[in-house]
Formats: C-alpha cells, sequence, structure tokens
C-alpha cells in the first residue's frame, strides 16, 4: 500500500489537523485518499444509522442519539466479511459501532470513499486513557493482523492511505506492541508533527532518532503551531530544519479553531515527491 503513517512529538500536538491537511491537499491534487486511525481512546457512545451520500460519495456514515456505553467499554471489531458491500446497488447498509472517535469520524469525512467506520478506526475505547491500559481494562488485546487487514481494504479505494498513530512515537499498544510497530507493520513511511512549543526540540530530535533507528523511513515533517504566541519561532524552526535529515512538509500557523486551513500550509510539491 501507499501512504504515510502521522505520528507526533506529543499527545496534542495536531496530528489529526495535519492529517485532515494532507488527505485535503493531496486530494486537490488528485489523488484519491482514505484517512485511518486505527487505536482511539476517549471516544464516545451512540447509535449509528446511514443514509445517502449528499454528495458524489457512494455512502456516508452517520452517528445519532447517544447509546449506552458497552460494558467492556470497547467498540466491537467484526470480520471484514460482515460488512455491507460498497458495490452493492440497493443495499441498506449497517455499520455496528457502538463507540466513534471525533478524530476518527472527521478523517472518515475528508476521505475520498465513505466506508464503515470500524474500518478507519478498528480499536475504540471509551475512557480517555493510555490505549493499552484501556485495552486492558476491556478484556481486549489489539490484534495487528486486524488493524492490517483493515489498512489494506481502505488502500483498495484509494491512490494514497494516511494512518493518524495515538499519542506519541513509543505509545504503548499492548504488551508487545507500540504505536513504533505500526509503519513497519503497514510499509509506510512515517511524517513527524512537531508541535511547536517550548521543548519541542529535544522532543523532536528524540522522536526522529527513535523512528530511524527502528528502521522506519522519516519522510518529512510538519511544524504546527499549538499556542497562540511562541518566543522565538522561527529560530526554533531553523533549528530544527538544520538538525532533522528529513525535508520540512509544512508550517502550520497558529490556527485557533480547527478547519482545512492546514491544507494551505502543506508543501504539495514536497510532499508528491515523497510519496513517490
Amino acid at each position: 500500500m501507499k501512504g504515510f503513517f502521522v505520528t507526533g512529538t506529543d499527545t496534542g500536538c495536531g496530528k489529526t489537523e495535519v492529517s485532515l491537511g494532507l488527505i485535503l491537499a493531496l486530494r486537490q491534487a488528485g489523488f484519491r485518499v482514505q484517512g485511518m486511525k486505527p487505536v482511539a481512546s476517549g471516544c464516545f457512545p451512540c447509535i449509528p444509522v446511514t443514509d445517502a451520500a449528499p454528495d458524489n460519495h457512494d455512502r456516508v456514515v452517520q452517528a445519532t442519539k447517544p447509546a449506552p456505553a458497552p460494558a467492556n467499554g470497547l467498540s466491537p471489531v467484526d470480520s471484514l466479511s460482515d460488512f455491507f458491500s460498497l458495490d452493492a446497488p440497493g443495499d441498506t447498509p449497517v455499520d455496528r459501532s457502538p463507540l466513534r472517535n471525533a478524530d476518527a469520524e472527521r478523517l472518515l469525512a475528508e476521505s475520498s470513499r465513505q466506508v464503515p467506520y470500524d474500518w478507519v478506526n478498528p480499536y475504540a475505547f471509551l475512557p480517555p486513557i493510555a490505549p493499552h491500559i484501556a485495552a486492558r481494562e476491556a478484556g481486549v488485546r489489539i490484534d495487528p493482523d486486524l488493524i492490517r487487514a483493515r489498512a489494506q481494504a481502505l488502500a483498495g479505494f484509494g491512490d494514497l492511505l494516511i494512518v493518524e498513530g495515538v499519542g506519541g512515537w513509543r505509545v504503548p499498544l499492548g504488551p508487545d506492541l507500540a504505536v513504533s510497530d505500526l509503519p513497519r507493520l503497514l510499509g509506510l513511511p512515517v511524517i513527524l508533527v512537531v508541535g511547536l512549543r517550548l521543548g519541542c526540540l529535544n522532543h523532536a530530535l528524540l522522536t526522529a532518532e527513535s523512528i530511524l533507528a527502528s528502521g522506519c523511513h522519516l519522510a518529512g515533517w510538519v511544524a504546527n503551531q499549538i499556542e497562540p504566541e511562541m518566543p522565538c519561532r522561527e529560530e526554533n524552526l531553523a533549528t530544527l530544519s538544520s538538525l532533522l535529515s528529513a525535508p520540512l512538509l509544512g508550517d502550520i500557523p497558529w490556527l485557533g479553531a480547527p478547519g482545512p486551513a492546514a491544507a494551505s500550509s502543506i508543501d504539495l510539491e514536497t510532499l508528491i515527491r515523497a510519496c513517490r
């Protein structure tokens, strides 16, 4: 499969905004792009329903009124064959996902083709805690083979797949699995999101070293200003540019609120070169 795995220097560094910016920029360049967030915590309960897509998407999955949380706090994972066929005309698609994650929903909404929510976010946990702890409390093992199967299914609907991690690069997903294992599992190069704030130099350099030490390819990095004011912003940016071996793919200013503006800050020419 082709695409990128998006990781970050920390939780809250802007991985979702950058992932959405990448999807939108690449779609505007003519690519068919699917988004994915394999693991998410801090999800909300809902009753999923479906309706006809308002645009040229074949299907859209919408969440409506809240429903009681499942007893184990996990959105159930079914086999791919349990879901509806996206190519069957006149069928009634059913998405049995009692938990949703806001970031994953945004990735799905921005993707070129609408698919069942569980393809985008197969592991959704209710409490806003570290995912390996949430999985343990739910009595669930996060299965890398299932993540790979869902990613392959999504990749079949587009030219590129943008996969957003959870937390930072070394966040555990289980006793023998971490976020850093997923790019190798999926065969994807890594884009590092650097949240511009005090301490970002150390965080970015350590994360980049760990990415390279793991045998992954660091395709590039994106600077994302996550606070309204940052002293010596340009000096920090210049330092990172001189010390990180990968190209700068985008410099996103303080945006104030989520939105599509991140796409305009992506260096599309450099990004497309990284796709090849």
